[in-house]
């Protein structure tokens, strides 16, 4: 294929050839953020406002004379790309990492920090809430109390399902962080439920990963969930 054939490929079938040709997963909540050149992703936002349009007319919709929806396709192209989606297209945050001077080895719990994303199987949203506890020890890194919020924002903001979500969250932690245990809890509303199917607006989901020694000191874990306020 000539480099004037590349060019004119939608910017999405590029982005895609250079995660296959690397031969990486880019799953609904994959970050591919090192695939995306400058400048690409204003035109990926533009190629989706152009699909979506397409649905919106399959849907028998006009956006022509409704004034409602004269520029729905471009409104959710944009609120895709740079807000709900905005974790799969834009690398992690920057987190300033700081030793553990004062060796300290005693249980820390984060949250309740909330967290918004979306169901991959219906796109609806998924809204709730999170708890962090961790373990350190004098190898751990420590980081500041807002840079948890921002990187649940940046795992959470890709098409999820919560199981997946929490253990990716958790992954994540323990490579920042390095310490002896770490345990994420995560409740949450599905929009998938409250709003389709069987239209139920009270159940919820509630999951956890343990590792390290919170998964083998059932003592801590104890200590731990007694510690959180899920009624609150």
């Amino acid at each position: 294929m000539s480099d004037r054939d590349k060019t004119s490929d939608p910017v999405s079938a590029r982005i895609r050839a250079r995660i296959q040709k690397a031969k990486r997963r880019f799953h609904a909540n994959d970050n591919i953020a090192a695939f995306i050149e400058a400048g690409e992703l204003e035109a990926l936002q533009a190629e989706v406002e152009g699909k979506l349009r397409g649905v919106l007319e399959s849907l028998v919709i006009d956006t022509e004379s409704d004034h409602n929806t004269h520029d729905t396709a471009k409104r959710v192209a944009k609120m895709y790309i740079t807000e709900v989606f905005k974790g799969r297209y834009h690398a992690a945050p920057p987190v300033t990492e700081f030793p553990n001077v004062e060796s300290l080895n005693e249980l820390m719990i984060v949250g309740p920090i909330t967290v918004r994303s979306a169901c991959s199987h219906h796109l609806c949203p998924i809204m709730g809430r999170l708890w962090i506890g961790l373990m350190p020890n004098e190898h751990s890194n420590l980081i500041g109390l807002s840079k948890y919020a921002r990187l649940a924002e940046w795992i959470m903001s890709r098409p999820q399902i919560q199981e997946e979500a929490i253990t990716q969250m958790a992954e994540l932690l323990l490579d920042k962080v390095r310490p002896d245990g770490l345990a994420v809890v995560m409740e949450a509303d599905h929009f998938c439920m409250h709003w389709r199917g069987v239209r139920d607006n009270e159940t919820k989901m509630i999951n956890s990963v343990m590792r390290g020694s919170f998964l083998k000191d059932p003592n801590l874990r104890r200590e731990f969930l007694s510690l959180l306020n899920l009624k609150a």
